[in-house]
C-alpha cells in the first residue's frame, strides 16, 4: 500500500486543489454576476493539477527547493518507483510507454464500436451525439498516443543511452512533462459524462464554443497535452545539443538521435500555435471574448492557427518514426546508412517546408484562391525530403544479407505501408483532386497509412527491438511473428478497402451512410475486428515475456549503437564508465570501425557481420 500513496497524496491534492481553485472561480463569477460553471472547471482544472504534481512527489522532490528547504530525490527502488515523480529518464520513458499502451488499447475498443455501428447503412448502436464523441474521442487519443510513445516513451529511455549521456539535461522538467499526462487521460474519460464533443479532434468554433461541458474538458486536455508536448521538446534539443559523449560529433550523431531533434524543433515551436488557439476557444466560453465565432470573429482564423500546428504535428509523429525505422534496417541489414548525411539534410527540410504546407488543408474552407497554387506547389516538395528518406531505407537494403527478426519485420512493415501513404497524399495536395475528395473516405484512409501504417508499426518495431534492453528479457519470436502477420495482413486490408468508397464520395465522420457503400463498409468492419484480435499475441508475448521470458544478453542483436553497449537493463547512470566516441555507429563490414571505447577496457570486440 505504501508504493501507492503518492498516487493518494496526488488524487487528495488536486481534490484540494480543485475546491480552491472552484471556490476562487465562484466568488468572481458572483461579483460579476456571469455564469459561474464552465470558470469553476477552469480554474479549479489548474489549481487540480498543480495538487496533483505536489502530491505524486514533485514537491518533496523540487518544490521544496523553490522555498530553500532540502529535497529528497530517490530514483531507486522496484515498481514502486514507477507510481511517483521519478526523474531517472528510463523511469519516465516506462510510464510514457506503459500509460500509452493503456491509452492506445482504449482508443482501438472505441474504433471497435464504430466499425460496429459502420457494418450496415442505418444507425443502431449510437445516437449521432454518441457516435461524434466516440469518433472524436478515438481521433484525440490515437493522435495522443502517435505523438507521445516515440517522442515521450522510447526517445526519453533510449536518447541518453545513444549519445552515451547519464541523463536528459533537465530530469525534473522531464518528470513534469509525463505527470501532466494522467490528468489529461482524466478529462478524456470524463467528457462523455458531461455530453461529450462532436468537434472531432480538430476543436472547429463556432461548434467548439457551442457544445457541453465534455467539450470543455477536451479542450483543457488538449491545451495541456500540449504543454508536455513543448516541455519535452525543449529538453530533447538541450540533451541533444550539451550532453553527447566526448568524440560523438554531429557527424557520428546516430539517426535516431537525428529524427528525435529535427521533431523536438517542431515540437517546441509549433505547439504554441495550437496552445493559443485552444486557450482563445476557451476564452470564448468562459469569459466571452471573441476570436473565432459570430459576430465579429472568423472561424476560418482558428483553421489557420490549427493547422500550422497540426500539418507540423504530423512530423512530430513520424519523423521519430523514420529513424527508428532507419536504426533498425541498418543493424539487421549489417550495412552503413545509406545516403545518412542526405537523410539529415532530408529530415531539416521537412522540420522547414512542414511550417509552409498547413493550408493544403483550407482548400475547401473557402480561403483566398490566390493561396491554392502556391500551397499546391509547396505540398508537392516536402515529398522530396520524405522521399528521401524512403529511398535511405531501399537503398540499406538493397544486396544487403537480412536477419528477419520481429523488429525488421515491422520496419519493412513502415516501409510498405508509408509508400501508399505518401503516394495517396499527392492526390489531396492536388487542389482538384482535394476538392473531390475532402471529407470522405479516402482521407480517413490516406491519414491512417500515413499515422498508423508508418507511425504505430515503428512503434511496435522500436518496442521489439528495445525490449530486450528495456525488461532484460527476450520476447517470444514466434509469437512476434504471428503478431507481425495477421496485423499487417488485417490493417491493409480494413484501409485498402476504404479508399474505395472514399474515392466515390462517401463522407466521413457520419454514423449513417447510402445503402450502396454498405458491402465496402462490412468488409472494412470485419477486417477491423480481426485487425483488433491481432493484437492479443502481442499483448500475451510482452507480459509473458517481461514477466517470465529467458534472459536477455547485452546486445542482443550485435549493434554497434550505444545504448547496446550496457547492460540490459542499463544501470542507474546508463553506464559504468562513459565512453568515448571514436567512429561511425554503422560501420558495419569494416572491422576497424569502432563507434566508441570505454578507457579503462579493453577494445570493443566487432559486432557480429562486420
Amino acid at each position: 500500500m505504501t508504493a501507492f500513496m503518492p498516487l493518494v497524496r496526488g488524487i487528495i491534492y488536486a481534490a484540494i486543489g480543485y475546491a480552491i481553485g472552484a471556490g476562487i472561480a465562484l466568488s468572481i463569477a458572483t461579483t460579476t454576476g456571469e455564469p459561474s460553471t464552465e470558470p469553476m472547471i477552469v480554474l479549479g482544472f489548474v489549481f487540480a493539477v498543480i495538487g496533483w504534481l505536489m502530491g505524486v512527489g514533485m514537491w518533496t522532490t523540487w518544490g521544496r527547493g523553490w522555498f530553500g528547504k532540502s529535497t529528497t530525490m530517490d530514483i531507486t527502488g522496484g515498481w514502486e518507483r514507477y507510481l511517483r515523480f521519478n526523474v531517472d529518464h528510463k523511469v519516465i520513458g516506462i510510464q510514457y510507454i506503459t500509460s500509452l499502451v493503456v491509452v492506445f488499447l482504449l482508443a482501438g475498443l472505441l474504433a471497435m464500436g464504430m466499425r460496429y455501428e459502420l457494418m450496415d447503412a442505418g444507425q443502431n448502436v449510437f445516437t449521432k451525439t454518441t457516435y461524434n464523441t466516440t469518433m472524436s474521442l478515438h481521433g484525440i487519443m490515437m493522435v495522443a498516443v502517435a505523438v507521445a510513445a516515440v517522442m515521450g516513451g522510447f526517445s526519453n529511455y533510449v536518447l541518453p543511452l545513444i549519445i552515451g549521456a547519464e541523463d536528459v539535461a533537465f530530469p525534473r522538467i522531464n518528470a513534469l512533462s509525463f505527470w501532466v499526462v494522467p490528468p489529461v487521460v482524466v478529462l478524456l474519460l470524463l467528457s462523455p459524462l458531461f455530453g461529450g464533443f462532436d468537434t472531432g479532434w480538430t476543436a472547429y468554433p463556432p461548434l467548439a464554443t457551442q457544445t457541453p461541458i465534455g467539450g470543455l474538458l477536451f479542450e483543457l486536455a488538449f491545451l495541456t497535452f500540449g504543454i508536455s508536448s513543448i516541455l519535452g521538446g525543449m529538453n530533447f534539443i538541450a540533451t541533444i545539443i550539451t550532453q553527447r559523449a566526448p568524440g560523438m560529433t554531429w557527424g557520428r550523431l546516430p539517426i535516431f538521435a537525428w529524427s528525435v531533434l529535427a521533431a523536438s524543433v517542431i515540437s517546441l515551436t509549433a505547439t504554441q500555435w495550437v496552445a493559443y488557439g485552444l486557450l482563445m476557444i476557451i476564452f470564448e466560453r468562459i469569459f466571452n471574448m471573441v476570436f473565432f465565432s459570430p459576430p465579429g470573429g472568423n472561424a476560418l482564423l482558428y483553421e489557420h492557427v490549427f493547422w500550422f500546428y497540426s500539418h507540423p504535428a504530423v512530423y512530430i509523429m513520424i519523423l521519430p518514426a523514420f529513424g527508428a525505422e532507419l536504426e533498425i534496417i541498418s543493424h539487421f541489414a549489417r550495412k552503413p546508412l545509406f545516403a545518412y548525411r542526405w537523410v539529415v539534410r532530408a529530415f531539416a527540410l521537412i522540420v522547414f517546408l512542414s511550417f509552409i504546407v498547413w493550408a493544403h488543408h483550407l482548400f475547401t474552407s473557402g480561403m483566398g484562391e490566390s493561396l491554392h497554387g502556391p500551397f499546391m506547389i509547396l505540398t508537392e516538395l516536402i515529398s522530396i525530403p520524405t522521399g528521401i528518406v524512403f529511398l535511405s531505407a531501399l537503398g540499406t537494403l538493397w544486396r544487403s544479407k537480412l536477419r528477419l527478426k520481429v523488429p525488421l519485420l515491422f520496419a519493412l512493415g513502415v516501409v510498405f505501408n508509408f509508400s501508399i501513404g505518401g503516394l495517396t497524399g499527392i492526390f489531396l495536395a492536388d487542389v482538384a483532386t482535394d476538392i473531390a475528395l475532402q471529407d470522405t473516405y479516402f482521407v480517413v484512409a490516406h491519414f491512417h497509412y500515413t499515422i498508423m501504417g508508418g507511425e504505430i508499426f515503428a512503434i511496435f518495431a522500436a518496442g521489439y527491438y528495445w525490449f530486450p534492453k528495456i525488461t532484460g528479457r527476450m520476447y517470444n519470436e514466434t509469437l512476434g511473428r504471428i503478431h507481425f502477420g495477421l496485423m499487417f495482413l488485417f490493417y491493409n486490408i480494413t484501409f485498402l478497402a476504404m479508399f474505395a468508397p472514399g474515392t466515390v464520395g462517401m463522407n466521413r465522420r457520419v454514423a449513417e451512410y447510402p445503402p450502396e457503400f454498405e458491402f465496402m463498409n462490412l468488409i472494412t468492419s470485419l477486417a477491423a475486428f480481426a485487425l483488433g484480435l491481432s493484437f492479443l499475441p502481442w499483448i500475451y508475448n510482452m507480459l509473458n515475456s517481461w514477466i517470465r521470458g529467458p534472459k536477455a544478453a547485452d546486445n542482443p542483436w550485435g549493434a554497434k549503437t550505444l545504448e547496446w553497449q550496457t547492460t540490459s537493463p542499463p544501470p542507474l547512470e546508463n553506464f559504468d564508465e562513459f565512453p568515448v566516441v571514436t567512429g561511425d555507429a554503422y560501420g558495419y563490414g569494416d572491422e576497424s570501425v569502432v563507434h566508441a571505447k570505454f578507457p579503462n577496457s579493453t577494445n570493443a570486440v566487432p559486432a557480429e557481420g562486420d
